[in-house]
């Protein structure tokens, strides 16, 4: 069991936890025999959820009674104490006994938790929550998406480095192009932080990628970008109407193949195509957000989605 990848799992946070947690970590044994879960949680929930359905070599509960809420403030959830679902399976990474901790909890609290368990990379200010994203070509990687409201310009810049470098990561053979998402792609525009970021990046040539200046908002999914960097205000926006987008356009197709005799006609022609359109919108695929910055692998899981995510 020493080549296993162990997981920690928050497993009550996010709606409707532990049930849905639970269900997304059988649907990934059934899939995937590589991985070991240290699963944080009220264990008589848990284990009447498990019933049998994963192999008791491949994951361990931890019991608690004590989560942090979605209600919970950053500071409420870390006055809690160190026996919540959330802190004990960040803990279990900072002690090396996990290798990465996933949760769909209070995106604050994971914030301020982690920062108190864990250390930041070097010469790093703050973490930030970077996703993958789909565009024309591919994916992009696009942060920050909500950990910091405010950023300076050494922040983003920052973040310029941490999004190119897992880009490169993820993809070697492709050298990454760096956009400041902005409200127009002239220089003059845009507030000062983002000035002075567009300046130090034009400013600070690298062979490991390229920048190409500002990107708006109907750019992201071209394809041309494919790291992203924006505050975190503008980027949890920005992904949110992303995700309502995509909600509805699949909503909307949904409608279409029940709806008149020609939208049925029309929708059974191009069936295979609306199938594979609908599968590159749904936000189950790109679920999960890492905190970039920290020096182990936190994972934010969206509150919201279901168990396949």
């Amino acid at each position: 069991m020493a080549d296993l990848i162990k997981i920690a799992v928050d497993a009550m946070g996010g709606d409707d936890s532990p049930k849905k947690v639970i269900d997304g970590i059988i649907h990934n044994h059934k899939n995937n025999k590589e991985n070991f879960f240290k699963i944080f949680g009220d264990k008589n929930k848990i284990i009447s959820l498990i019933n049998d359905e994963i192999e008791s070599k491949y994951y361990e509960i931890i019991h608690t009674e004590n989560s942090v809420l979605s209600t919970d403030s950053p500071l409420e959830a870390a006055k809690k104490g160190k026996d919540t679902s959330m802190w004990l399976s960040i803990e279990s990474v900072k002690k090396k006994e996990a290798d990465i901790v996933i949760s769909a909890g209070n995106t604050g609290a994971l914030l301020v938790i982690a920062k108190l368990n864990l250390k930041m990379i070097q010469d790093i200010d703050k973490p930030a929550l970077s996703a993958l994203w789909p565009n024309k070509d591919g994916m992009s990687v696009v942060l920050d998406l909500g950990a910091n409201i405010e950023c300076s310009s050494k922040n983003l810049f920052d973040f310029s480095i941490m999004g190119a470098s897992l880009y490169t990561s993820l993809y070697p053979d492709k050298k990454p192009n760096i956009g400041l998402l902005n409200i127009g792609s002239e220089e003059l525009k845009g507030n000062e932080t983002i000035k002075e970021t567009f300046k130090i990046l034009s400013d600070k040539k690298s062979e490991n990628y390229n920048f190409a200046g500002y990107i708006e908002g109907n750019q992201i999914m071209d394809g041309k970008i494919n790291v992203i960097i924006s505050d975190g205000f503008t980027g949890n926006i920005a992904l949110k109407t992303a995700e309502g987008t995509a909600n509805f356009i699949v909503k909307e197709l949904k409608k279409a193949m029940t709806g008149s005799v020609i939208g049925k006609i029309s929708s059974i022609l191009n069936f295979y195509n609306l199938k594979k359109f609908k599968k590159r919108l749904d936000p189950r695929l790109y679920n999960g957000a890492i905190f970039l910055g920290l020096d182990s692998p936190v994972v934010k899981s969206h509150g919201g989605t279901d168990f396949i995510g």
